[in-house]
């Protein structure tokens, strides 16, 4: 059978059709919140959630908001005007609630800030909020994708004159000339499929973990971080494989000036490690042994107590966002860097907008419970020599300060 024919009047309806398809692309559309939209999420979700008996809720409403979400209202809001474009733009795919309204911008961050924060499961926020269980996780990832192209401003090596601040403070702190950070590392524990199982996923604690590895400065920012690497390497070999310690070794980080300390002694840009890493020019790990000299152990004291920095970022990193100090269920290890990642990026941000997590927030005791690291052997002789610098630095500004104690 033939095809049939176009008639004439066809012929022209299409075109005029195709005309205003053509003149529509050349127009600029820039997308807006739905008006049937639900943004008044907030009031529903605290009279919902803030009357539970014996959950420890503040009952200030502000403080409320930051229990739930880690962040205030204002550092909320700075948050959604980072991912609202995004959110916006892409197509909604069913994003409602069970009132049938489109999910505004807030009520999709909410959601994604309280799966992360809280660590709860997909069907246990969805409950909190009135979404599905396939709203919650489309939401999040959407979430996190947005967050790790939009904020990453808030996770990047300081300029010189930023670090110079960096500087000033650990020296001010610690007596420390030059320090630009410590190091510390901790262990995302997760279930794996029996087919993805692996020895290099099963760390020392026969637990399927990915590593984190970050850098911060005084105020527990990250400054540098590498994850994605399987929980069975050793601290020294994961730091190895980072770009951080590549940029290092040729030079291209840690490169700043160095500083003139007690009797014409120089002292370059370091930063401060444990005893899992090798000691080099530019990372300073403490004494090991027995039989160490008064001297050796002040200088000790003060590597433990400077370095603590690390150690309390990554406590408040873990418990601000319980995501990653529960054990994650069978996640994708192509997408967990992303999740690890973006919630670097929140702890960052709520320090960048001067906000505090609530004092409870950090997880009690080290954030990587069980976990006994191994010492690294490897001590290079140049690194030797910027370790006594420093140990005889903090032995001349004792004694001028018993000096000054005793004047």
């Amino acid at each position: 059978m033939a095809p049939l024919k176009k008639s004439k009047k066809d012929s022209n309806k299409l075109k005029k059709i195709k005309a205003k398809n053509k003149k529509n692309k050349s127009i600029n559309i820039v997308p807006v919140e739905n008006k049937g939209t639900e943004c008044d999420w907030w009031d529903s979700f605290w009279h919902k959630n803030s009357s539970t008996p014996g959950s420890g809720v503040p009952s200030d409403e502000e403080e409320g908001f930051k229990y739930f979400f880690r962040v205030s209202k204002k550092t909320f809001d700075y948050i959604c005007s980072l991912v609202r474009e995004d959110l916006i733009s892409r197509p909604p795919s069913g994003l409602i609630n069970i009132e049938g309204r489109l999910l505004s911008v807030g009520k999709q961050v909410a959601i994604a800030l309280r799966r992360l924060a809280s660590g709860e499961s997909q069907v246990s926020v969805g409950a909190s909020f009135g979404v599905g269980q396939s709203t919650v996780s489309q939401v999040t990832w959407r979430f996190i994708e947005a967050l790790e192209e939009r904020a990453k401003h808030h996770l990047k090596w300081p300029e010189p004159s930023e670090m110079d601040i960096i500087k000033s403070e650990f020296e001010q702190s610690f007596g420390l000339p030059n320090c630009c950070g410590a190091i510390d590392s901790t262990h995302i524990i997760m279930t794996l499929p029996a087919i993805q199982t692996s020895d290099d996923w099963c760390d020392q604690e026969s637990n399927y973990s990915m590593l984190l590895q970050g850098i911060v400065d005084s105020e527990m920012r990250f400054l540098d971080i590498v994850t994605g690497w399987p929980g069975g390497m050793t601290t020294s070999r994961l730091f190895k494989c980072s770009g951080f310690y590549k940029l290092c070794e040729s030079g291209d980080r840690l490169n700043g000036n160095a500083k003139m300390v007690s009797e014409g002694a120089e002292v370059r840009e370091y930063i401060l490690g444990g005893f899992g890493y090798p000691l080099l020019p530019w990372l300073i790990t403490p004494y090991e042994g027995e039989d160490l000299s008064n001297p050796m152990l002040d200088f000790n004291a003060v590597h433990e107590t400077a370095s603590s920095v690390a150690v309390q970022a990554f406590s408040q990193l873990k418990g601000g966002w319980r995501i990653l100090n529960k054990v994650m269920w069978r996640p994708d290890k192509q997408k967990l860097p992303s999740i690890i990642l973006v919630c670097c990026l929140l702890h960052n941000i709520i320090i960048d907008c001067g906000d505090k997590l609530h004092p409870d927030v950090a997880v009690s005791g080290h954030h990587d419970p069980g976990y006994q690291g191994q010492s690294c052997k490897q001590i290079e002789s140049v690194g030797r020599l910027m370790r006594g610098k420093l140990t005889k630095l903090l032995q001349t500004t004792k004694k001028d300060g018993s000096m000054k104690m005793i004047v």
